[in-house]
């Protein structure tokens, strides 16, 4: 069992920033932020593994960056130039094993998640 303890979430005004932090209790080769909105279905928001790859919704690039920390198992989340379409529950989700293809990973194929925490952007 791999424990995650997520924080970083809140409310901010649009065009500000969060900075999330993940911190797993072992080492996991994938680290990744997922975000589910009200009414909406679970997406990938930014995935990297341990090599240094890295995968990004569309709908973020350019605004988000995730990043590693390995020696201390965690995993950062820099979000700027927020929108109220950001509003969301962000998880932390881990994945032990190598993929075949970090961009074509599911949601399904990670093995653990984080309880989430809530961002808000208010307009």
């Amino acid at each position: 069992q791999v424990q995650l303890v997520e924080s970083g979430g809140g409310l901010v005004q649009a065009g500000g920033s969060l900075r999330l932090s993940c911190a797993a209790s072992r080492s996991m080769y994938v680290m990744g932020w997922f975000r589910q909105a009200p009414g909406k279905q679970r997406e990938l928001v930014a995935a990297a593994s341990r090599g240094g790859s890295t995968n990004y919704a569309d709908s973020v690039k350019g605004r988000f960056t995730i990043s590693r920390d390995n020696a201390k198992n965690t995993v950062f989340l820099q979000m700027n130039s927020l929108t109220p379409d950001d509003t969301a529950v962000y998880y932390c989700a881990v994945r032990g094993r190598p993929p075949s293809s970090l961009r074509r990973l599911t949601a399904s194929e990670y093995d653990y998640w984080g309880q989430g925490t809530q961002v808000t952007v208010s307009s």
